[in-house]
């Protein structure tokens, strides 16, 4: 008992933690923002650079889109979490992603991402918004028509209270709930699943994440 309360502690903490190092990172973001427009207005008035180089770095993105989110494959673990073996690519593009798996797991990605910070879906989402929130550390929740509306509210409420995390509708997905994380991906049975909470606690801002601490914030927000 002690220690399942001293786990529930640590994770409070940490998720704590989380939300006042966004809420550093936002204010450091409108500095910069602030900055860079100061920037900007200089280098027009210059000879238009920026804009050049935008439009440079523009179509570089688009060039750069694929068709695959990478050669590997799924490999069960003991405990039911499915596990990509094979390079996932973390190119940022401008067209649609032929993804692996569905849910994708990662892969090739849009350069902005979907809004994190327990934000609740209630439309199909795109993929490739999707998976950068994936690079950021935030575990996604989605559920086909086949899952009850208890187990959907109750997932719905555990998300909006949880930074780093997502949930949407996903129609084409094989099982009702699944549970998605870079490289990671797990089906359950319902949100009183222990299997949620043991997949939250090892994933939200996990060891996986490829850009530990990054923004679920300021990106899309369908």
């Amino acid at each position: 008992m002690g220690s399942a309360n001293k786990s529930s502690t640590d994770r409070k903490a940490r998720i704590e933690e989380m939300r006042r190092a966004e809420q550093a990172r936002e204010r450091r973001n409108r500095v910069l923002t602030i900055a860079a427009s100061v920037v900007v207005v200089a280098g027009l008035v210059v000879g238009g650079v920026v804009l050049v180089r935008s439009q440079d770095d523009k179509g570089s993105d688009t060039a750069a889109a694929s068709d695959s989110s990478g050669k590997g494959k799924f490999v069960t673990g003991k405990d039911g979490v499915k596990t990509w073996e094979g390079k996932l690519s973390r190119n940022h593009v401008n067209k649609a992603v032929k993804y692996a798996s569905e849910p994708p797991v990662g892969g090739d990605h849009n350069q902005v991402w979907m809004n994190c910070n327990g934000d609740v879906y209630t439309e199909q989402l795109n993929n490739t918004n999707a998976v950068h929130s994936l690079e950021h550390g935030a575990v996604w929740v989605t559920y086909n028509a086949d899952a009850k509306k208890a187990d959907i509210d109750a997932l719905a409420a555990k998300v909006k209270k949880t930074p780093y995390t997502l949930m949407s509708p996903m129609d084409d997905q094989k099982d009702p709930i699944m549970l998605s994380a870079w490289g990671h991906q797990r089906t359950v049975t319902g949100a009183s699943d222990p299997n949620v909470d043991t997949f939250f606690q090892k994933f939200v801002q996990g060891e996986q994440t490829p850009e530990p601490g990054a923004a679920c914030t300021n990106g899309l927000s369908k």
